[in-house]
């Protein structure tokens, strides 16, 4: 195991990604973490990451120096490497030449890091203010760049290891060699990290975890809830009852599909409740983002626990939660902060009915959730189904939510999703999706003038949503799909196309 101290970086969830890449479980801690603590997780190495901050700034982020001392293999990255450097007897200034953005890398000993970089200078990727003025006993300059003259550092007696720059990002093209090296040769970590280990140690920690009793789980038919029912029943059987809430805000066919996935391929014991008058009834003439979401959010909580108080012997409630959603809110210097996005979770729940909380994909990414799906048998369109919002249609149909503009939308969007498919780009796309806006436009069909309906389409390429770009579709693909919608979908006469990226647009229209 790799422990990341999070001092900050916002490119910590990337650091993770790149050692989980190497098949190597990972973590990321705060940097008052406790150096007990962190002997008795017994890691093969530690990673310290960047931050914004200067290391002689009031309140930047420190930690225990006797992390050095653990006989464990450091890097620090950035303002980590600074850290080092500086407890360690070096010293660090903050530089007249600032470096942010591409620089190249000249490589002046190959060390344990850069074995396998072939490409000298090799591109890198520069976000920082303060250099190193001077090292401490023991440590070398390994490279530097024009602006930067001690751009990576290594004591190799130590096993203690800088890079200046950011080898997580995909700026630094050989950044993945060198945190491979790093990884599996310094620090000897094996590559035992796959989704057929963790599913069999999953399925031994739940059973003991929930020894007795019921779990119950809010099923939406999302990659998330579904991968954590099937895991759930993996190891408890019929002591899990997934309960879902038809809120009528889903795709078309969506309701059905996810019932026989669940009961007839899975035979996993789901409990389906109708409640989309509920939703549509309390949605009645509310236009505002924010109030849709709360209403749906209120409404959901009424429906699933009163659903939920039917059911006799609960101890547990279990969420979807990933790991993205707990570090994705990151104070400045403290770590990871556990906040849950609103859609993910069901509230004071928990607390009110007195029950545990069990979240069994709490340390997995979006792609290794997929793959645990794959190894636990989920069919194809559950594991790869493109996210979806928690409040459904209600956000992507802009302004009044009613029966007719769902279903305007629904038909819009199951043309959408069957040309996406056809064309062969649904797995190459984060998203995509038809939103319904609250304007009309004036269109001549059949010789008669009209007044109706705009959709406009979003489809954006992303790997973790934190930032996305417009999908260049084809425009034959594109001509199709409006074509289709307004032939097909009475009430449209006219579709654009979203062609903004994720900053500074969202993904989602609302």
């Amino acid at each position: 195991m790799i422990l990341i101290i999070d001092f900050g970086s916002q490119y910590n969830q990337l650091i993770a990604r790149r050692v989980r890449e190497e098949k190597v479980f990972c973590r990321i801690i705060p940097p008052d973490t406790p150096v007990e603590r962190i002997r008795e997780a017994g890691p093969e190495g530690i990673i310290l990451s960047g931050g914004p901050a200067s290391i002689y700034e009031k309140n930047s982020p420190t930690m225990d120096p006797a992390v050095f001392d653990l006989g464990v293999p450091v890097l620090g990255i950035c303002y980590g490497m600074q850290f080092m450097i500086h407890l360690l007897g070096g010293k660090v200034f903050s530089s007249k030449k600032r470096e942010y953005g591409p620089a190249s890398l000249i490589i002046e000993k190959t060390g344990e890091l850069f074995e396998g970089v072939k490409e000298n200078p090799t591109p890198c990727w520069m976000s920082h203010g303060d250099s190193i003025q001077s090292l401490p006993p023991g440590f070398e300059t390994t490279a530097r760049t024009v602006n930067t003259p001690v751009a990576a550092v290594e004591n190799h007696e130590k096993k203690l290891y800088g890079l200046q720059f950011h080898p997580e990002v995909t700026h630094t093209p050989k950044g993945s060699t060198m945190l491979r090296n790093f990884i599996r040769k310094v620090c000897g970590a094996k590559p035992s990290w796959t989704m057929k280990n963790f599913a069999q140690e999953a399925v031994e920690t739940i059973s003991a975890q929930v020894p007795e009793g019921k779990v119950i789980l809010g099923l939406s038919g999302g990659v998330d809830s579904s991968v954590t029912a099937a895991l759930l029943h993996k190891a408890l059987g019929n002591r899990l009852v997934p309960i879902f809430v038809d809120n009528g805000l889903l795709r078309e066919g969506e309701a059905k599909r996810l019932k026989e996935v669940f009961r007839k391929n899975l035979h996993v014991p789901v409990r389906a409740v109708n409640a989309k008058k509920a939703f549509l009834d309390a949605l009645s003439g509310v236009t505002d983002p924010e109030k849709k979401r709360k209403i749906i959010g209120r409404v959901f909580m009424e429906v699933f626990e009163a659903e939920a108080k039917k059911i006799e012997d609960v101890k547990f409630l279990a969420q979807g939660t990933l790991y993205p959603d707990i570090i994705e809110s990151v104070s400045a210097f403290g770590g990871p902060t556990a906040v849950i996005k609103s859609h993910h979770n069901v509230g004071g729940l928990p607390r009110k009915m007195k029950l545990s909380l069990i979240e069994p994909l709490k340390f997995l990414f979006k792609d290794e959730v997929r793959k645990l799906g794959e190894e636990l048998g989920l069919p194809g369109d559950v594991v790869w189904r493109q996210p979806f919002p928690g409040p459904g249609l209600a956000i992507r149909v802009i302004g009044e939510v009613t029966a007719r503009r769902l279903s305007v939308l629904r038909k819009a969007d199951a043309i959408l999703m069957e040309e996406i498919r056809a064309a062969g780009y649904y797995k190459k796309l984060w998203q995509s999706f038809p939103v319904l806006l609250p304007i009309k436009s004036v269109g001549i069909m059949g010789d008669k003038r009209t007044y109706e309906n705009i959709v406009a389409i979003r489809a954006v390429t992303s790997t973790d949503a934190m930032t996305a770009d417009w999908a260049r579709l084809p425009l034959k693909l594109l001509a199709v799909v409006s074509n289709r919608i307004i032939n097909e979908v009475r009430g449209v006469n006219r579709v654009v196309y979203d062609i903004s990226s994720k900053p500074p647009s969202t993904i989602e229209w609302e």
